[in-house]
C-alpha cells in the first residue's frame, strides 16, 4: 500500500463512516473502481481476518480513529451518560424496585439495549458477512438498497412533520419563553442541566458552545423518551450494516425516524449508537496491526489514523449542524442510488 493509497482510503473512511452512505461499501467499491494495483485491496477485503490482510488491518486502525473522534466530540455527553449508567446500577443494589430514573440513565440503558444485538451478531457472523458479501457487485446492490432505505426514512420524517405541525402551532402560542419543541414533547433548553451549562460556558473556546451543549442535552432528553423496545428495534437494524453497502449510521438514523424522532435527534442517537460497536470492533482486532500482515505499513497506518480522525471529527460536527437546520436525507439517498446503479453496471 502506497502512501497515496493510504491517504485516499483514510479520507474516504473518515467521510463515509459517518455520512449515511456506508464506509464498508466504499472500502470495497472505491479500490475496485480504480483497478490496477488498487484491486489487491478488494481481494484482501474478503480475507479470513485482519491478521492475514494488510488492508483489513489498515481499516481496523481507521475504525479506531473514527471511534476516538466520536468519543472526543461527544466527551461531555458520554460523561453524563456513563454517570447516569452507574447511578442506576448503584441504585438497583439499594432498591430493587427503582433502577432507572432520569434522562441520562434511560439513555445509557437505551444504548446498552440497542448495542447488544449487533455486538453478538458481529462476534458470531462478521467473518461470514465479509467473506460472502464484501465483493464489488454485492456492495453495489446494497448501496442502491441503502439509498431506498434513506428515501423511506425521509418520507417517514416528512409525514411525521406534517402530523406534528398543527400541534406545534398550538403549543407555540401557549408555551413560555425558553421552551423548545421536540419530536416527543417540549424540553426546556435552559435550566435542564446547570452543571452542563456551566461546563459549556467554561469551554467557549472548545468545539461546542454553551448553547450547543444545552441543545445536545435537550436532544438527549427527547431521545431518552423512546421505549426500550423501540431502542432494541433500532439496535437490531444495525445488524444489516454488516453487509457492505448498508450504512450503520444511515440505517439507525432511519430507524429513529421510524420510531418518531426528528432528524436531529435521530442523527445524534445514531452517532451515539455507532461509537461502542466501532470502538469495540477496532480494539478487539487492534493487535493484528503488530502482526505480519501490517509489518510494512506502520507509517501508512499512522498517517491514515490521523487523517481519518480529523476528517471524522469535522464530519460529525458538520452533520449535526446539517440536520439541526432541518436538512434532509434526500441528497445522500440520491448519491447512493446513482453510485449503486453505476457500480452495478460497472461490475455486473
Amino acid at each position: 500500500m502506497s502512501y497515496l493509497q493510504a491517504i485516499v482510503i483514510a479520507l474516504v473512511q473518515g467521510v463515509t463512516e459517518l455520512f449515511p452512505i456506508s464506509s464498508l461499501g466504499h472500502s470495497v467499491l472505491f479500490p475496485a473502481w480504480f483497478g490496477g494495483s488498487w484491486e489487491t485491496m478488494v481481494t484482501q477485503s474478503s480475507q479470513a481476518n485482519s491478521a492475514s490482510s494488510f488492508y483489513l488491518a489498515y481499516i481496523v486502525a481507521l475504525h479506531v480513529a473514527t471511534a476516538l473522534a466520536l468519543l472526543w466530540f461527544f466527551r461531555l455527553d458520554w460523561i453524563r451518560i456513563i454517570r447516569g449508567f452507574f447511578r442506576s446500577v448503584r441504585r438497583s443494589f439499594g432498591d430493587r424496585h427503582v433502577s432507572v430514573i432520569g434522562s441520562d440513565e434511560r439513555l445509557a440503558w437505551l444504548i446498552v439495549v440497542a448495542t447488544i444485538p449487533v455486538g453478538i451478531t458481529g462476534l458470531l457472523l462478521e467473518h461470514t458477512f465479509r467473506t460472502l458479501l464484501a465483493k464489488p457487485i454485492a456492495a453495489s446492490i446494497f448501496l442502491f438498497v441503502n439509498g431506498l432505505i434513506l428515501l423511506a426514512g425521509e418520507r417517514s420524517a416528512r409525514r411525521a412533520e406534517a402530523a406534528r405541525a398543527p400541534q406545534r402551532g398550538r403549543r407555540a402560542a401557549a408555551a413560555p419563553a425558553g421552551v423548545r419543541g421536540g419530536s416527543r414533547g417540549d424540553v426546556p433548553i435552559a435550566g435542564g442541566s446547570p452543571d452542563l451549562e456551566a461546563e459549556g460556558a467554561r469551554q467557549q473556546r472548545g468545539p461546542r458552545s454553551a448553547g450547543e451543549l444545552a441543545a445536545a442535552y435537550a436532544s438527549d432528553v427527547r431521545i431518552s423518551r423512546l421505549p426500550f423496545l423501540d431502542g432494541l428495534f433500532v439496535g437490531v437494524l444495525q445488524i444489516s450494516a454488516l453487509c457492505a453497502g448498508i450504512s450503520r449510521d444511515g440505517i439507525t438514523l432511519v430507524g429513529g425516524l421510524w420510531r418518531g424522532l426528528n432528524r436531529e435527534d435521530a442523527a445524534r442517537f445514531a452517532f451515539l449508537l455507532a461509537t461502542p460497536p466501532i470502538l469495540a470492533a477496532g480494539v478487539l482486532k487492534l493487535p493484528d496491526l503488530t502482526g505480519h500482515a501490517a509489518a510494512h505499513i506502520h507509517g501508512q497506518v499512522v498517517v491514515g489514523f490521523m487523517i481519518t480522525g480529523v476528517t471524522a471529527y469535522l464530519c460529525v460536527r458538520w452533520l449535526l449542524r446539517y440536520f439541526r437546520t432541518g436538512r434532509t436525507l434526500t441528497p445522500f439517498a440520491i448519491y447512493c442510488l446513482v453510485a449503486g446503479v453505476a457500480s452495478i453496471i460497472r461490475f455486473a
